[in-house]
C-alpha cells in the first residue's frame, strides 16, 4: 500500500485497492491470521483519499434484526464503493431463512452452528467459509451457548439488515 506502514491489530481490517501490492509482516509470537477478499474495483476509489484501517472497536454497533448486530469495517465510509465488508454478532439460535441482492460471502470467526442452505444443513465453526449467491434462501444458526462471530461481504455494497425474502 504505497511506502507506508499501518500497525494492525486483532479485528482490523485493511482495505486495498485493486492493483496495489502490499506485504504482511507479523512480529509477534501470535499466529497472524489473515482473510483476504478479493472484488471487481468497478466504481473507483482516489486512493489519496481512503482511510486504509478500520478497527472494529472503533466502529458504531448496528442493529440487523431483533437480537443480531454488526458493525461496518469498510464500506463507502472508506472510500470503498464495491463492497461492504462486516463484522457480526450472532447470539444462540435460528434466525428467519432470507435472502439477499448481492452476492455474501461469510467467513466465522467464533463460533459453531449450522448453515441452512438449499434444504441443506451444513456444520460450520472457526475457519469455515461460504459463498451465499444473490437471492438464495439461507440462514446461519449458532447453535453454541455463546455469541457467534462472523465477518461478512457483500458484491456490490449493501446493507446487512436488508433482505430480499424473510421468513416469518
Amino acid at each position: 500500500m504505497g511506502d507506508n506502514e499501518h500497525s494492525l491489530e486483532p479485528d482490523t481490517a485493511a482495505y486495498v485497492v485493486s492493483g496495489e501490492e502490499y506485504e504482511l509482516e507479523n512480529h509477534g509470537p501470535e499466529e497472524l491470521v489473515v482473510v483476504v477478499v478479493e472484488a471487481p474495483q468497478e466504481n473507483g476509489a482516489p486512493i489519496d483519499h481512503l482511510r486504509r484501517t478500520v478497527r472494529y472497536a472503533d466502529r458504531p454497533v448496528l442493529e440487523a434484526g431483533a437480537d443480531r448486530e454488526f458493525r461496518y469495517l469498510v464500506n463507502q465510509d472508506v472510500g470503498c464503493l464495491d463492497v461492504t465488508q462486516f463484522v457480526g454478532v450472532i447470539p444462540p439460535g435460528r434466525a428467519p431463512t432470507h435472502s439477499h441482492l448481492y452476492d455474501e460471502i461469510v467467513y466465522i470467526i467464533d463460533g459453531e452452528g449450522i448453515l441452512h442452505i438449499g434444504g441443506q444443513e451444513r456444520a460450520i465453526g472457526p475457519g469455515s467459509a461460504m459463498h451465499l449467491p444473490p437471492l438464495v434462501e439461507h440462514c446461519l444458526e449458532n447453535t453454541g451457548k455463546g455469541s457467534m462471530r462472523v465477518l461478512g461481504v457483500f458484491h456490490p455494497s449493501g446493507d446487512p439488515a436488508s433482505r430480499a425474502y424473510e421468513s416469518e
